[in-house]
């Protein structure tokens, strides 16, 4: 499973420390966007202690360089979701190029933000 193949199911199916082994950043929250998933990659990958991000709002508190209608918006308004995105961060960091992948369906609760560095 990679960056562009994995899937919400193979994502929910995995144990935490599945999660922790992916290549890539993984970020999981349900509509509240209270941050339930944050593997090790991105918290390596973001210097983001995992003890900080954990139960916060993604959007609002963890990650505001995303609280914007490219990322944010689209998980509020489009229940089925399987896009890449180029995009840059710059919140806490020198701008970084990345690819975002966004992903969430109707009938599950947990969406995710995958991020490629």
């Amino acid at each position: 499973m990679d960056f562009e193949t994995i899937s919400l199911r193979d994502l929910n199916g995995m144990t935490p420390f599945e999660r922790d082994a992916l290549p890539f950043g993984v970020i999981g929250f349900e509509a509240d966007t209270v941050v339930k998933t944050y593997n090790a990659t991105e918290a390596r990958l973001s210097g983001l202690d995992p003890k900080t991000v954990m139960g916060k709002p993604f959007f609002d508190i963890v990650a505001q360089c995303m609280n914007n209608f490219v990322v944010a918006q689209r998980f509020a308004d489009e229940p089925e979701l399987d896009d890449i995105v180029p995009y840059v961060l710059t919140l806490r960091m020198r701008p970084t190029k990345v690819r975002l992948r966004l992903l969430a369906t109707a009938d599950m609760a947990r969406r995710y933000l995958l991020i490629e560095r």
